[in-house]
């Protein structure tokens, strides 16, 4: 798929072409995986994706593959672990963020029945396309924000929700002239 048109970013690095041609964008209904992208987006905040992927499979080790349940119930010595972590992104408040979102994660879905219905209630069900209403798709972004933040939810940030709405395909962020435009919009 070299030859292929992609989002420039795409182009960069052989595992952000992988990611972007068989990942990001694609409307995701899994509780597991939402919870994974949405505590790696946290955890990218001032850095830069490429890290935090060169970390993923590490990140899935380190956190029991991102089974709620079990981050939940983290311990201060397994915090203590992690900190000393080379495959992760050690720092302090990013690693306690994935505890607490954890923890308001199981609460969202005892509450609401699932992770899954409660996000994609923020976009009726159906992805925004980013390149048509980018001011729609910030104003959803930053309402999801808000209400997770309320919820317990820590690093979602509106720019942090917006680029998990986006991996998860709530929007479909890719430009119009890539391939995955339409691929992504006829999953939807």
């Amino acid at each position: 798929m070299t030859n292929m048109k992609r989002c420039a970013w795409g182009n960069l690095d052989p595992l952000l072409t992988a990611y972007h041609d068989q990942e990001w964008g694609a409307p995701v209904h899994d509780n597991r995986l939402l919870f994974e992208l949405l505590n790696l987006e946290g955890a990218q905040a001032g850095l830069s994706w490429l890290t935090i992927l060169r970390k993923r499979d590490n990140y899935r080790k380190a956190f029991d593959n991102f089974d709620a349940t079990k981050i939940a119930a983290y311990t201060e010595a397994k915090q203590t672990e992690l900190l000393t972590d080379k495959g992760i992104v050690r720092n302090r408040l990013k690693i306690n963020a994935f505890i607490e979102n954890a923890k308001a994660f199981l609460t969202v879905q005892d509450e609401l029945g699932s992770f899954d219905a409660y996000i994609w209630q923020f976009v009726d069900n159906t992805p925004l396309i980013g390149s048509n209403d980018r001011a729609k798709t910030n104003i959803v972004a930053k309402a999801m924000s808000k209400d997770m933040k309320k919820r317990g939810f820590r690093f979602v940030g509106p720019t942090t929700v917006l680029a998990f709405m986006q991996a998860a395909g709530l929007v479909n962020g890719h430009e119009p002239e890539c391939f995955r435009f339409t691929q992504v919009t006829d999953k939807a």
